[in-house]
């Protein structure tokens, strides 16, 4: 799919990896790009338009759709980690991840879906995270794991359509999220433009690193090997 001309929704776009998809899409010519946040914000480039959403909110974003009818790349970038534990956090934290990092990308893809249809296929991108593999017990990590499964059953769905779903697997990238960690980091930027040459050459899966990369190749073997 070539990035130029497109009409884009990037959900979380005005902040950490989603301000970079926002700002490498405006690079490549998109058109026009809506950034939603979950709150009122601006954006000084008038080919955006940003959108106050949250993704968890179904009717929201449904509604949202109806009007958003020129969309034909949507980047489901929008997350949440709550930094819980799966036996002994409150169960309430891991069902707030479950919300935006599982149903929350459905929520997207389901209301999008026939307006991508509409305007010929388009491409649908999920951000996922080498921790879909990966894990030290965390609701997150379980969330990113459940959220690659929905990206692989909506290819399947979203096929004869012409659709193209492209998963994107990175590990520690600079934002918000990772700010506490004193680790090496990925520059959102440079992960925003693998995903996007990525979708350029039609890819199913975009590996961002070479952590990414490395985990992926452990997938055939012991699942005990994936505990970090």
């Amino acid at each position: 799919m070539k990035i130029d001309g497109t009409t884009a929704l990037v959900t979380g776009g005005l902040r950490g990896l989603g301000a970079a998809f926002t700002a490498e899409l405006l690079a490549r010519g998109a058109k026009k790009v809506y950034a939603t946040s979950r709150g009122t914000a601006s954006h000084d480039d008038p080919r955006v338009e940003t959108v106050a959403l949250d993704v968890d909110d179904a009717a929201a974003v449904a509604a949202f759709a109806r009007t958003a009818t020129d969309v034909d790349l949507v980047v489901n970038n929008a997350g949440l980690a709550t930094g819980s534990n799966l036996l002994t956090s409150p169960l309430d934290d891991v069902r707030r991840e479950f919300e935006t990092n599982v149903f929350g990308v459905l929520h997207v893809a389901r209301a999008f879906a026939p307006v991508l249809a509409a305007n010929g296929g388009g491409a649908l991108l999920d951000v996922h995270s080498v921790l879909s593999w990966a894990t030290t017990g965390s609701g997150y990590e379980a969330s990113k794991a459940a959220a690659w499964g929905v990206t692989n059953g909506l290819r399947a769905l979203l096929a004869p359509q012409g659709t193209l779903v492209t998963g994107l697997h990175l590990g520690y990238t600079d934002t918000d999220m990772i700010a506490h960690l004193d680790v090496p980091k990925n520059d959102p930027r440079d992960v925003a433009r693998a995903a996007l040459d990525g979708i350029g050459r039609d890819a199913t899966e975009v590996l961002a690193d070479e952590v990414s990369r490395q985990v992926k190749s452990l997938l055939s073997g012991d699942p005990a090997a994936l505990v970090l």
